[in-house]
């Protein structure tokens, strides 16, 4: 495994850049970079599975493994989720089961700086380069737009 990280400026408040990274809707809208149809299932409390999904029944299972409202969250990645089955124990998840996904917002000039740090395997690396880059303009569009 390795960890990326990624790091963006925003001219809007920590509140702001955290509703738009967790809102339904507005969730939707910035991963949309990543896959047409992602979404997020879970009640968004810490410890909780979260399911990040196509919107077809495939994509990630996981848990909110910290949640500091407005500063940091880590997603722990158990699994993925495969025409709506959960598999979190075949040899395939073992490879990166574990990874973690780590997002914080702090006060920088006035505005907020996101970092996010993420723990991918070889396979994946060039496609996140290309596409966290996006995701992270989309969140600094997004914040920085009165709506």
């Amino acid at each position: 495994m390795e960890r990326l990280h990624f790091s963006v400026n925003i001219n809007a408040p920590k509140e702001k850049v955290w509703d738009i990274l967790w809102s339904k809707g507005k969730y939707e809208t910035w991963t949309a970079v990543f896959n047409e149809g992602s979404t997020a299932e879970s009640d968004w409390q810490e410890g909780s599975k979260i399911l990040f999904t196509d919107g077809k029944g495939s994509g990630m299972v996981s848990k909110i493994a910290v949640k500091k409202v407005n500063e940091y969250m880590s997603f722990q990645h158990l699994g993925e989720l495969v025409n709506g089955v959960e598999d979190t124990t075949s040899d395939k998840v073992k490879v990166w089961q574990g990874s973690q996904e780590n997002y914080t917002l702090t006060e920088a000039n006035g505005g907020t700086k996101l970092d996010v740090e993420i723990d991918i395997s070889e396979d994946y690396k060039d496609y996140f380069l290309n596409t966290w880059p996006k995701a992270m303009d989309s969140i600094k569009t997004l914040s920085e737009t009165n709506n």
